[in-house]
């Protein structure tokens, strides 16, 4: 395979030069501050009425919607500071013996230090920190998004421990689809999610068969962007999840906490942290493990072959070299390794029992195939420096770095014939894939007055390499050799069209792909053209550079009762496919005040950027020979253009209601318009998935989160949404996903309506708290589930009365639920012995499939059946009253009542998948 790279003109590296010279060169001044990327600096001082500084003064800030609360004290100058504090808007309050308590609301959306100024009066002081009006609950900010801070998410109970930020967002969030695996589908998309750590961008994939996530562990709060995204976020913007990690700085008395768990299915988890520093440096360090029976979400309710385990270590060092220069560097390394879960038929080789061909459970060298023995391991570091330099009061440079690497294995079974998986797997496959994203941002803030401005630029290297080694294991895919009857001849000793008495050539066997037919033993014919003389795996091999620059602008303006966000981007990606765009980024939003009510509507141009897992396969892939034969087994090959990014016009309006100061309401309409959108496929018959690119498509929706502070100990959020998710054809790039049906369909991630409760209790006078979550799905847009009439894939013998559903495993059948009357399918049995069930009898407990007629692939598509998800945790934080060191415990139910339920069936991107059965953990932490 040819290397294919492209090099950003010098005009362009000129032009990228001179803006960050432009930007250094504003790099003068003398004030102090110590930010992340996505975090401000809150700082001040306690008076008396006299001017005296007032020493040990206690102040705290709290936003009572996200949960975040911090406390400090003032020193001897009655001086005081907060370092790492997520932008977001505060309610701050003083307190102090004998004097009236203070309260002042304050607004952190810059990385330039918030200056308060407490002037307390002599008085009885109160001692509870508490929402005064509803206008605390409120944000004026025209983009809608979600703030969850760590005091929430450390209490609640979430279904996925290798990918815990996945199962948070899908809970908390609202327009979050939930899929298997740590996938999540935000606002109709196909993880068109990013990620802003301390303000790196990470905008590849984040789910756990593709890479490792930073630890829940490391998090110390999370902003979730519905809305149009700011003019600073590109790429994939549907989710923007912009992170504050956990820092040391400030923390003058060492703390941290040392936790373990022991659950179902064998799982074990240990961690430890700790945070120390002092007024000018801080470190912040985390370590976990996990090892557990049941690491990915497997084709079964019943476990097999699901063993997997992940280790993470995660560092933050901030330093402060002078009160106008502060350094951070952010580290971190994470190693999962994980088998791939096996169906039925993979567990006990059903395909050479019969199922496929009845050779006695022996492959076509007369050993036992045994049991699919599929494998991955990923490694995932990650390096991020940054430098923070104050200008003045008013202005602030910074200035970062990032390497960040996934490295990717896919190991096949070690006899290729256990990788045969009827109609699903007929190709045994291996992967070294590396994906190492490099690169350099920068930014100028300057507030004045109304103004919040910032002006940015990151420029990033992706360096793609990929290696696949495939083998076809289907004896009767390419068979040369047909009987009597039209059968495959699946004898292994025929390896070319020289068929013998009684025999017919095969006028469909494609002689290339004979010379990677391991099924055939024998030596191929001298005029094969084969690279050897015997059948062998097929390498491939592909490398690309993505480079990208990206310039923007935006103003976030602030006048009387209205707030806009005014922006503009500019992106340019040369990779396989280049191109560029401008891009405007405007919102409004209105604060009625006499109603507590918060008007907003906001427009977003975005550029969409492909894909970068397995990019090269997807783009060349159909210019290769032994790929575009290879796919032709399964579906056609799509050779066009290689994938190129996208654009698109999305349009939001909502609207924010606080009802008194213990009640708000956040709801949002969205409509996006993207030509040239993004899906995944697969690879022939195997598990490797990549991107392809479809005409155009349109995701209306809505989606609302109402939140109940803390009262009395009680809080509460409710979040809901449902987003449509149509596509249109053709597909205009990848190898490919042809649908069957209309031209319009709804993609596999579509979902009418989702939705998550969560209560938590604290109980009084120290006692155990108590979290609970319900989650409800109406299920997603299944696979190729057999029906009939309409558009429906009805099977060889179906008709409009009559279905067929031969095309499935009997374990298949089983693992949709799928009855004819009153016999239900088993993983060895049919519903019927031909396969043929009456439509009047047929149906589905897993499964809503249309009636007879109905079924309509944009309007009325086979989904997942509705299910309800319980979860419940219960905990104590301080067993033993002690105030330095302090023993904890929690039991975790995932699951409560042992739903069986699907994520997906026959999904073209990942398969069959179950939710988690009930699960029961119970952890110990110590903290100090």
């Amino acid at each position: 395979m040819p290397t294919k790279s492209w090099v950003i003109t010098a005009a362009m590296n000129n032009k990228c030069f001179a803006c960050l010279v432009l930007l250094i060169g504003c790099a003068s001044g003398s004030y102090a501050q110590s930010t992340s990327g996505n975090s401000g600096t809150v700082r001040g001082s306690v008076l008396d009425p006299s001017g005296a500084a007032v020493k040990g003064a206690s102040v705290q800030i709290q936003n009572p919607v996200s949960h975040y609360i911090q406390s400090a004290q003032s020193d001897a100058e009655g001086k005081f500071a907060f370092h790492n504090i997520p932008f977001n808007n505060y309610h701050s309050i003083a307190v102090m013996s004998g004097f009236l308590t203070t309260e002042q609301d304050i607004d952190v959306r810059s990385a330039i230090p918030l200056e308060l100024k407490f002037s307390l009066k002599i008085g009885d002081s109160k001692t509870v920190l508490m929402v005064t009006e509803a206008g605390d609950l409120l944000e004026t900010d025209p983009t809608a998004h979600t703030d969850i801070d760590r005091a929430l998410f450390d209490k609640l109970p979430l279904e996925s421990q290798s990918s815990s930020i996945s199962s948070l967002v899908t809970l908390a969030s609202p327009g979050v689809a939930a899929d298997s695996n740590g996938l999540f589908h935000g606002l109709g998309d196909h993880a068109s999610n990013s990620f802003s750590i301390d303000g790196q961008p990470i905008s590849d994939q984040q789910s756990k068969v593709f890479s490792n996530q930073i630890p829940i562990d490391s998090v110390q709060s999370a902003e979730v962007i519905e809305g149009a995204p700011p003019a600073e976020y590109g790429d994939k913007t549907s989710l923007v999840i912009v992170v504050t990690t956990r820092s040391g700085l400030g923390v003058t008395r060492p703390h941290g906490e040392i936790t373990s768990s022991y659950g179902t299915f064998g799982s074990t988890t240990g961690g430890a942290n700790l945070a120390y520093g002092g007024q000018r440096w801080g470190n912040f360090i985390s370590l976990s493990g996990l090892n557990t029976g049941r690491f990915l979400d497997g084709p079964e309710f019943q476990v097999f072959h699901d063993h997997g385990n992940q280790q993470n270590v995660f560092d933050r060092f901030d330093y402060k070299l002078s009160d106008a220069d502060s350094l951070s560097l952010n580290l971190g390394f994470t190693r999962s390794w994980f088998q791939n879960p096996n169906s039925y038929d993979a567990q006990n080789a059903t395909a050479w029992t019969g199922l496929v061909v009845d050779n006695g459970g022996l492959g076509p060298d007369g050993k036992p195939v045994g049991s699919q023995d599929q494998k991955s391991k990923i490694r995932t570091f990650n390096i991020a420096p940054s430098w923070t330099h104050l200008i003045n009061a008013r202005s602030v440079f910074t200035l970062a770095g990032f390497v960040r690497q996934d490295q990717y294995n896919y190991y096949p079974s070690n006899n290729p014939f256990a990788d045969l998986t009827p109609a699903l797997q007929d190709q045994t496959i291996g992967q070294d894939r590396r994906l190492t994203n490099a690169g350099v941002r920068t930014s100028y803030s300057y507030v004045n007055g109304k103004h919040n401005i910032k002006v940015g630029a990151t420029y990033q290297h992706t360096f793609l390499t990929e290696k696949d080694n495939i083998g076809l294991v289907d004896p009767t895919a390419n068979a040369p050799c047909l009987d009597g009857d039209g059968n495959p001849v699946t004898d292994p000793s025929i390896t070319g069209p020289g068929c013998g008495s009684g025999l017919q050539q095969n006028p469909n066997f494609i002689p290339l792909l004979g010379c990677y037919d391991l099924t055939r033993t024998g030596q191929l014919p001298a005029s094969s053209g084969c690279p050897g003389s015997t059948a062998g795996l097929y390498r491939f091999y592909g490398h690309a550079d993505i480079k990208e620059l990206a310039l923007y602008f935006q103003d976030a303006l602030t006048i009387g009762n209205w707030t806009m966000n005014l922006g503009l981007r500019y992106d340019k990606y040369n990779g396989l496919n280049n191109a560029s765009q401008v891009q405007p980024r405007l919102g409004i939003a209105y604060h009625l005040k006499p109603t507590n009510t918060v008007l907003r509507a906001s427009y977003a141009r975005t550029f969409e950027t492909p894909f970068n897992e397995n990019l090269v396969l997807a783009s060349n892939g159909c210019n290769d020979p032994v790929i575009n034969a290879l796919e032709s087994t399964s579906s056609p090959c799509v050779a066009n253009s290689p994938l190129g990014p996208g654009w698109r016009n999305e349009f939001h309006v909502g609207l924010q209601q606080a009802f008194g100061r213990y009640f708000v309401v956040d709801a949002e309409y969205i409509w996006k318009y993207t030509h040239r959108a993004y899906d995944f496929s697969v690879l022939g018959s195997t598990p490797l998935t990549f991107p392809v690119e479809w005409n155009n498509s349109k995701i209306p929706g809505y989606a609302v989160r109402a939140s109940a502070p803390n009262f009395h100990g009680l809080s509460a959020f409710v979040v809901f949404s449902g987003v449509a998710a149509r596509f249109f054809t053709p597909q205009v790039a990848g190898i490919g996903a042809v649908p069957g049906g209309s031209s319009v369909f709804r993609i596999d991630h579509d979902e009418k309506f989702n939705s998550t409760t969560h209560l938590q209790y604290q109980m009084p006078k120290r006692l155990p708290w108590v979290s609970f979550n319900w989650r409800y799905d109406s299920g997603l847009v299944a696979g190729a589930v057999p029906c009939a009439g309409g558009n429906c894939p009805n099977g060889p013998g179906g008709s409009d009365t009559v279905v067929d559903v031969s095309g499935l495993t009997p374990n298949q059948q089983a693992q949709a639920g799928l009855f004819c009357g009153s016999v239900r399918a088993t993983p060895t049995t049919s519903i019927s012995p031909t396969g043929l069930c009456p439509a009047s009898a047929y149906g589905s407990t897993l499964v809503t499939i249309p009636a007879p007629g109905t079924e309509n692939d944009d309007h009325n598509p086979s989904r997942i059946a509705p299910r309800h998800l319980f979860d419940l945790a219960v905990g104590h934080d301080n067993i033993f009253g002690k105030d330095k060191y302090k023993i904890s415990a929690r039991l975790t139910v995932i699951n409560l009542t042992n739903e069986t339920a699907l994520y997906n069936f026959l999904s073209t991107f990942s398969g069959t998948h179950y939710v988690t059965p009930r699960t029961v953990s119970v952890s110990l932490g110590l903290h100090f």
